[in-house]
């Protein structure tokens, strides 16, 4: 697929004569030829996109199937869009759990006050967001439990209580032990033994 000139020009215009938002940026991207089957999503002002992979897929149908034992589908989102503070967030989460009474915005955005759970599979090249400035923006925006999967080093890290922009970090929970997460708002245990490495 090629960029047409006109379009590149119509950006570069655009970003010069005005302030950079998240909804220029997604506008941006709906226009631009992304590659099917890649996740994308913008990171303190700066678009990543990560091509989609089966492990990565298995193991998050794994945390959203054992979400839905205690959720309903509803309450559970994939890869949408929630507006995070810091700098340019529109981030885009492998599992998000939102309030019972959650409702969408007048954009039609799912709001960061409404999110209890977020959990993230990492990829390779993104792995520096997942463990840097996207936990930042999520203890920023207090939400109360983040979990990262990392399927390269076949362990997950527990985020939670987030108190003055930062969260206290568990030890890391090695695949094939359980997550407990009954002391949390999520109020569950998750089994890792489904989740498979890279």
């Amino acid at each position: 697929m090629s960029i047409m000139l006109t379009d590149r020009i119509e950006l570069i215009e655009m970003a010069e004569g005005d302030e950079l938002s998240l909804d220029m940026l997604f506008d941006w991207l709906e226009r631009m030829p992304v590659p099917e089957g890649y996740k994308v999503e913008i990171v303190e002002g700066a678009i990543y996109m990560a091509p989609a992979r089966d492990n990565h897929w298995d193991i998050t149908m794994a945390v959203v199937d054992q979400l839905r034992t205690k959720y309903p589908r509803q309450r559970l989102k994939s890869d949408v869009r929630v507006d995070y503070p810091g700098h340019l967030n529109g981030l885009c989460s492998d599992v998000t759990l939102v309030k019972g009474d959650a409702s969408k915005n007048d954009k039609g955005l799912w709001e960061y006050p409404d999110v209890e759970f977020v959990a993230e599979v990492i990829s390779r090249d993104t792995r520096r967001n997942d463990f840097g400035p996207k936990k930042d923006a999520y203890a920023a925006a207090g939400v109360p439990v983040y979990l990262i999967i990392d399927p390269y080093q076949g362990e997950c890290h527990l985020c939670t209580d987030p108190k003055d922009g930062s969260y206290r970090l568990a030890p890391a929970i090695k695949f094939g032990d359980p997550i407990d997460l009954t002391d949390t708002v999520v109020g569950l245990t998750l089994t890792t033994d489904e989740f498979g490495r890279d």
